[in-house]
């Protein structure tokens, strides 16, 4: 019983690595596979796509990692997590997309979030809204001087994360006026981007004593009610999180 495969994710431990890059889309997994050494397609069922594979450490040892698809929103996210830190994950990724609340921040920017807007409702079944969304400062560190190293622009700061992908186009809903004045005052309080799976990764990493972080790529800017554009930056948001990876890797041996 203890070595079963997990219900939705089809995985069991020995599957997948310690280390787990989270993109939502399934199909952005095999992308992220084909910067890993050896990958192979482990399980894939509904949303969760997962590969597992190596990369090759500052020490020069092969590291195992894997990455799991989450699907959209915080639901299938905190499913995820919660079956992949059973199956033995311990530090997790978010590789995803979103748009930018900021207007200096632009379409291939990418954003390192340090915690999250929690205006979603999967994870005030865990815990009270007074308790904090936030990064694991190792994971969140290791991003940013990855992205420094990188030399590609980024910024790192406060992000959102709601339930409603269309509410980022307001018109016509009940609620417009309601969601018009909301978004003003994310983007009045220095939220940086608005996606929808982090406070989900974040809040039940921080409960399971599990360790977690997040790089977006910018692939809208619905701070001008465009939220979706064009598709960029989302292979440099993979290199930062690999090389994160590493240096994480490097510390916890060193230790």
């Amino acid at each position: 019983m203890e070595n079963k495969k997990q219900y939705h994710i089809g995985l069991k431990k020995g599957d997948i690595g310690k280390y787990v890059l989270l993109p939502g889309d399934p199909g952005r997994t095999a992308l992220i596979a084909k910067f890993f050494d050896d990958a192979k397609e482990i399980a894939s069922n509904r949303e969760f796509r997962t590969f597992t594979g190596n990369i090759i450490g500052y020490d020069g040892k092969r590291i195992k990692i894997s990455t799991t698809s989450t699907g959209i929103g915080c639901p299938s996210t905190a499913i995820a997590v919660e079956e992949l830190i059973k199956a033995g994950a311990d530090t997790f990724i978010r590789v995803g997309t979103a748009g930018s609340l900021q207007k200096n921040i632009g379409l291939g920017d990418l954003v390192v979030s340090t915690a999250s807007v929690r205006e979603e409702g999967t994870t005030r079944q865990y815990v009270p809204l007074s308790y904090p969304a936030v990064a694991d400062l190792n994971v969140t560190n290791a991003l940013i001087e990855s992205a420094k190293k990188a030399k590609v622009k980024y910024h790192y700061g406060i992000t959102h994360c709601k339930d409603a992908f269309y509410i980022e186009w307001p018109e016509n809903l009940p609620l417009l006026e309601y969601n018009k004045f909301m978004w003003k005052t994310w983007q009045n309080s220095n939220v940086l981007a608005t996606a929808m799976e982090s406070s989900a990764l974040f809040v039940v990493s921080s409960i399971r004593k599990v360790y977690a972080g997040e790089v977006l790529a910018i692939v809208g800017l619905t701070h001008s009610n465009r939220p979706v554009i064009k598709k960029v930056g989302i292979e440099d948001a993979i290199r930062v999180a690999i090389e994160s990876i590493k240096r994480m890797a490097y510390k916890r041996v060193r230790v």
